[in-house]
Order: C-alpha cells, then sequence, then structure tokens
C-alpha cells in the first residue's frame, strides 16, 4: 500500500469533520481546513481542542480527465491541523485554527528532480453563529453560518538553489519553488460557510449539509489562486452505542491561478498557470468512536470523477484522523440528583435518558 496510516487518529466534534485535499500541482490551492469543515457551534463556555492529521499521495496525474504519465512520478504531503475553539454564548462560537506541514514533496520522473519543503501555514479566524435552532421530541434541526479570515504566516516563496550560473562566477542561481510545495500561498482570503443539520433522536440518524466558499486574495508575488467552493452532504448514523459511521459525497471546484501581467511579461514565473483549477466529485466514508468529552476518527476520499485543467496531479490517496476533546473550564452548576450530557450541560433531565444533540447517555450527577 502507497500511503502511510499514521500511528494516531485525529479528531472528530459534534457533527464530524472532513478534509479537503490539494486541488493541483502548480498551484491553485483549494481549501486550507482540514478535518474540521463542518462546524457546528459549541455549548456556552464550552471549550474544544481538535487535531487533525492528513496524509496524501498520488502518482495519478491527468490531462483534463485523461490520464497522462509524463508528468511525474509522485506527490505527497503530511499536514497537522490545530483548532482552539470557545462557545461564547449557546449561539456564537469562535476557533483559533492553524496547520503545519510536516513535508510536501514531489518527485519528478524516473526519480530525479525531487523537491520538497515543510512548515506552518495560515492562521484562520473562524467565528460561526447559529441562526436557527428547533428541539422537538423526534429529534432537531440546526442551521450554522460563519465567516472566517485566513492570514498568511507561513512561507510562500520558498526557493530552490539550482547550483552557480558559471563556475568562473559560483554565484548562486535559484528558482523558486511550485505554489503546490509552499506551506501557504501568502495571500490572505476570506471564507464563507454554511451547515444545516438534521437529527432524529430514537433512530440515531443523521443527515447534515455544508457549503464552503473562498474567495481568494492576491499575494506579495503576484499571484491570486483561484477562488474555491466545496458543498458536501452527509448522512450519519450511530451504532454500538459509540461509534458512527458517516458516508459523504463532496464536489469541490477551484478556479485557475492569476499572475501579475507586469511581472509574468518579466519572466518571473516558472509554471503554467493554465494547468491549475478544475472540479471534482469524491466520496469518503468515515468512522468515529466517541467516549464521554473525547472523539476520535477516520475517513477517506474515493474520488468518483476529476477534471482539471492541462496536466496536473490527481487525487489518489487521502486519509484524515482526528482527534477532539471537548470540556468545561468554568463548571456549570448542575444540582444533585440531576442526569445530564457530559457533552452538553445544558441538556439534562430528572430521569435517565439520551440527549437529543449527540445521542450520548445521560449520567447522574451525584
Amino acid at each position: 500500500m502507497k500511503f502511510l496510516f499514521p500511528a494516531f487518529l485525529s479528531i472528530l466534534f459534534l457533527y464530524n469533520g472532513f478534509s479537503i485535499a490539494q486541488s493541483c500541482c502548480s498551484g491553485s490551492s483549494g481549501c486550507p481546513i482540514a478535518g474540521g469543515a463542518s462546524q457546528g457551534v459549541l455549548a456556552e463556555k464550552q471549550v474544544e481542542i481538535n487535531s487533525n492529521y492528513q496524509y496524501i499521495y498520488s502518482d495519478k496525474f491527468l490531462n483534463g480527465d485523461t490520464a497522462d504519465r509524463n508528468y511525474l512520478d509522485l506527490y505527497k504531503s503530511q499536514y497537522n491541523y490545530l483548532r482552539l475553539a470557545y462557545g461564547i454564548t449557546e449561539k456564537f462560537t469562535f476557533s483559533i485554527e492553524s496547520g503545519y506541514y510536516f513535508n510536501k514533496t514531489q518527485v519528478g520522473l524516473n526519480k530525479r528532480d525531487t523537491i520538497s519543503s515543510h512548515g506552518i501555514g495560515d492562521l484562520i479566524l473562524f467565528p460561526r453563529y447559529n441562526v436557527y435552532h428547533h428541539q422537538g421530541s423526534k429529534g432537531n434541526f440546526d442551521a450554522t453560518v460563519g465567516v472566517g479570515i485566513k492570514i498568511p504566516i507561513g512561507d510562500y516563496q520558498d526557493s530552490l538553489n539550482l547550483g552557480s550560473l558559471s563556475n568562473s562566477t559560483g554565484i548562486p542561481y535559484f528558482i523558486r519553488k511550485p505554489p503546490a510545495l509552499q506551506p501557504s500561498t501568502g495571500a490572505q482570503d476570506f471564507i464563507f460557510y454554511a451547515m444545516m443539520f438534521k437529527g432524529f433522536t430514537k433512530s440515531k440518524f443523521r443527515m447534515f449539509s455544508n457549503f464552503i466558499y473562498i474567495k481568494k486574495g492576491w499575494n506579495p508575488m503576484g499571484e491570486k489562486a483561484g477562488n474555491y467552493a466545496s458543498a458536501g452532504l452527509f448522512f450519519s448514523k450511530t451504532i454500538y452505542k459509540n461509534i458512527g459511521v458517516i458516508l459523504q459525497f463532496k464536489g469541490e471546484h477551484a478556479g485557475q491561478l492569476s499572475l501579475n501581467p507586469d511581472l509574468e511579461m518579466m519572466g518571473f514565473y516558472n509554471y503554467d498557470t493554465k494547468a491549475t483549477g478544475g472540479n471534482k466529485l469524491l466520496a469518503v466514508p468515515q468512522i468515529s468512536y466517541s467516549y464521554k468529552s473525547l472523539s476520535v476518527f477516520a475517513s477517506y476520499e474515493i474520488p468518483m470523477y476529476q477534471f482539471v485543467n492541462g496536466t496536473q496531479i490527481a487525487s489518489h490517496y487521502l486519509f484524515t484522523g482526528g482527534i477532539s476533546y471537548k470540556f468545561f473550564p468554568f463548571k456549570k452548576k448542575i444540582a444533585s440528583g440531576t442526569y445530564y450530557c457530559p457533552m452538553h450541560h445544558e441538556q439534562n433531565s430528572t430521569s435517565p435518558g439520551k440527549c437529543s444533540l449527540c445521542g450520548m447517555d445521560y449520567i447522574l450527577m451525584k
């Protein structure tokens, strides 16, 4: 098997996260959020610490939707994404998120010209607000919206030393690494997000959908990655009390990379901007396990359809694992003898039962 199964699993929280692959080799990067795109809101004064590990490996390359083997040998990356979220009110949650690339590597044909990089990615400030909540005897319905900002803090102009211009001068000659190998795009982006959730208490069945649109900005190098849009539909079922199985269908669109025309005429760039952007349709099976306030999950993306502009890396193997922990740093007073949900303290009862939000068994406050 050509992809690495990590030694640990990363995170799941209330509605389960999902991961987003790189869009192409030469630069129209997609979504910087990994493993947490389907986010609702936390309970008031609740904290979530979330970490996701994502592994990408591909030795598959396309021109349009046709295989092209005369491009690279392979592309791979390992990425860890962290999120710290806090429920400011019962409807408003704010999170600070960032990621680190352990490596981003491409290997040229016949294992020549290997190029790699690593480093921190971007800082994401992501507020979310629950615009509608309905709790009934049969289940609940929630709608959440968010507007985030991505602030570049990682390297976006890492270069490769090709040696010297001539043996006589010894002056080093550098070229810039392709954008897909940079930890950051170097641009400030805006993230628009919406999520709808429908849960059925008795059957422990859940359906939810989300939409993400990222308006990409210009970086100081005169580049603007193509705008990104993603829509997902999820079906989730709890089995054996704490185990959840999820099937997601996801569509992605990434626009083409744009360049400053003056710099382009100067020959500043060393890659093909027309070989960026495209469309994908993927199926993403997931499995999760929850124990009290701790949750873990693993997911695997299966490409169903791909069309890319020019010749690009195609999605092939993409694994994401996660781990999440939620807690209340400021204890909420719960009367002795009351049954309550360990994850949602506002959900309580005078008798045993299950939480209508997450399906967990109530525990007794002694």
